[in-house]
């Protein structure tokens, strides 16, 4: 089965989280955030030791990794019908990260709105993940090395992301706004969107 699904992409601290979560309280979507599910994960495991290991640094989980993880989670959440393919949709937040990743979600995933959360001024996400980690007790923010390095991946990956998707499927949104704001502009995209 092909999954219906809505990409939230931005980088680090522009809202992806918090947009994802407040869609997905929506009948008809399915909030999936894999930064979510691998900090969910039992760190006595050796995929837990290995997103530590790649997310302490500032880089990316590895591609087979990362999509072990992202089936593995839906499987999972059919089974227990926390989601229902057939009736929700999914809600994409930190994945796909890497052309690579996109490439592999085509056999998965039909992307029918692409939302990139675009921030102009980096020194505002900076001080928006320091406040983060110290809320929620997050390392991979707690480090402004790490937070720039992080960045720096983000910028990289992205151009290549984004040849992989049409550009009429594709939005840019001001993640600087006031997070209501944001998600206006999301669902008002979402809402002419063609069956």
């Amino acid at each position: 089965m092909n999954y219906r699904a809505f990409v939230i992409y931005g980088s680090p601290g522009s809202g992806k989280g918090t947009q994802g979560r407040v869609l997905g309280s929506i009948p008809g979507f399915y909030h999936l955030s894999t930064g979510d599910v691998f900090r969910s994960l039992d760190f006595r495991t050796e995929i837990a030791r290995t997103f530590m290991e790649y997310s302490s640094k500032g880089h990316l989980v590895p591609d087979e990794l990362t999509f072990q993880v992202f089936t593995q989670h839906i499987e999972k959440m059919i089974a227990l019908g926390s989601y229902k393919p057939e009736v929700d949709h999914l809600i994409l937040d930190g994945i796909p990260r890497t052309a690579t990743q996109a490439i592999l979600l085509r056999n998965y995933v039909v992307v029918q709105r692409f939302f990139l959360l675009d921030v102009v001024d980096k020194e505002k996400l900076v001080a928006r993940l320091v406040k983060r980690a110290l809320k929620e007790n997050r390392a991979d923010d707690a480090n402004e090395h790490i937070i720039r390095e992080r960045f720096a991946v983000f910028d990289k990956e992205t151009e290549e992301i984004l040849k992989h998707y049409p550009k009429e499927i594709m939005f840019r949104i001001d993640a600087l706004q006031y997070p209501y704001e944001v998600l206006r502009d999301i669902l008002m995209k979402i809402n002419t969107r063609e069956e």
